[in-house]
């Protein structure tokens, strides 16, 4: 699907130092077992954008590593980090994208400022920390954009007084195993069910959750997944389909024509939907929409989203590359609205895609000996196959100047994930079970 694209690559040695940083982290000192919860607004165009607080809360136990505290990829245009107000010790981060990050590269988002909802989640803090949200400046390059104070005791007051503390809402175990500190927790939010859908809401559930462990590399690591359900439904049945005049007061908001997009499929409303996961354990977000038209959507860290379309055995793992992996697209699509979305003098920073300005940085050494660069295809190569890993120019939406590692993968034209994909894949679920 369409979507706006990190374009910048950070140096090697910042990376080596984020894992060596996260290796002396003890989360009992600095973390309780618990979430904090953070609501805000993404205000700007594409000439600035602004932080604007909106809720704190805690929502319960805290999913995710215990141990894998540092962001290792550094991959997103945004990225939040915790910090001892104190020491400023660097004592949690992760990367994301966003639906802004998206809109400020449309026609509307050059100049017209909009508001975006926007939710992050970290490790509720035992001492006063410094949580600081930063932006992929042109020095392709983190910087600092708002820092919020969080004294943990003043908060805790705050909260009983006005009575946040959320409780669980008995989410279904669709695939359960284990320890949620060791686990990829994925829950699975149903969207256009209305009161009469549960039944059928709970079939599609079990559906969704096949179609996420049956794929590789999901498939091989099926037991390093817990999958959840949250059993919610809207007013409504079906998906809003401004296209078709078709308005629909659904759980969480989703709709098609995203961004004038009729495929893209996402919502708006992220406070809604993180209010119905309450304190479900959540390390990603899966949207399935009750909805038979092709469509779907995926950020990476934000949230996944496909139809119960024919073609969601196929979407959904699609659409997962992006919001797990952070993977780019690798099909040409020379009409996007955004215009060109990758600049070819530097290197994009997603692992899949390359335009060769530090390839060394890339898939290189992963080449078989001789390999030309770039790659000549083989037409004889099937679609169902990767074919031999390469240099294959046409990504990134973009037909040339852009290189990919496989003629055809998952995030090509829904071919198996290619050895490079399925490697960062892997790569990422270690930094939530290992």
């Amino acid at each position: 699907m369409k979507r706006k694209v990190v374009i910048s690559l950070l140096l090697c040695g910042m990376l080596m130092a984020s894992s060596a940083e996260a290796q002396k982290i003890k989360f009992g000192r600095y973390f309780e077992d618990a979430t904090l919860r953070i609501k805000y607004q993404r205000v700007g165009s594409k000439k600035s954008d602004t932080i604007r607080m909106v809720q704190q809360d805690r929502i319960g136990q805290w999913s995710g590593s215990l141990t894998q505290l540092i962001d290792p990829f550094n991959n997103g245009f945004f990225r939040i980090v915790v910090q001892d107000a104190q020491t400023g010790r660097r004592l949690y981060s992760r990367g994301y994208n966003s639906l802004f990050a998206e809109y400020r590269d449309t026609p509307t988002g050059a100049d017209s400022v909009a508001a975006f909802e926007e939710v992050v989640r970290v490790p509720w803090p035992k001492v006063p920390v410094n949580i600081s949200w930063e932006e992929l400046g042109s020095d392709h390059r983190y910087h600092t954009q708002y820092t919020l104070y969080c004294d943990p005791l003043q908060l805790m007051e705050q909260l009983l007084k006005r009575s946040a503390i959320s409780v669980s809402l008995d989410p279904i175990r669709l695939h359960y195993k284990g320890d949620v500190h060791r686990k990829i927790d994925v829950v699975i939010v149903p969207e256009g069910y209305g009161p009469a859908d549960t039944a059928k809401m709970r079939t599609d559930m079990e559906r969704f959750c096949t179609y996420l462990l049956q794929q590789e590399p999901f498939a091989s690591r099926r037991n390093d997944f817990n999958v959840w359900g949250v059993a919610l439904t809207g007013e409504e049945s079906g998906i809003t389909n401004p296209g078709k005049g078709l308005y629909v007061k659904s759980l969480v908001g989703a709709s098609f024509n995203t961004f004038g997009a009729d495929r893209y499929m996402m919502t708006m409303k992220l406070f809604q939907l993180h209010d119905a996961i309450g304190s479900t354990p959540c390390d990603h977000i899966i949207i399935m929409a009750n909805s038979d038209t092709y469509g779907g959507g995926g950020i990476y860290n934000f949230y996944a989203m496909s139809s119960l379309n024919k073609m969601a055995y196929m979407v959904l793992p699609h659409e997962l590359g992006h919001s797990i992996g952070g993977l780019a697209d690798e099909y040409v699509d020379e009409d996007l609205s955004y215009g060109e979305t990758h600049s070819k003098s530097f290197e994009p920073m997603e692992p899949n895609i390359t335009s060769l300005v530090e390839f060394g940085m890339k898939w290189e050494s992963m080449l078989p000996p001789g390999t030309p660069v770039p790659t000549p295809e083989n037409a004889s190569v099937p679609r169902t196959e990767n074919g031999p890993l390469g240099v294959y120019e046409g990504a990134g939406y973009q037909s040339k100047g852009l290189f990919r590692p496989a003629q055809h993968c998952m995030m090509r034209d829904y071919a198996p994930f290619c050895p490079v994909c399925a490697k960062r894949l892997n790569a990422v679920f270690d930094l939530y079970t290992k």
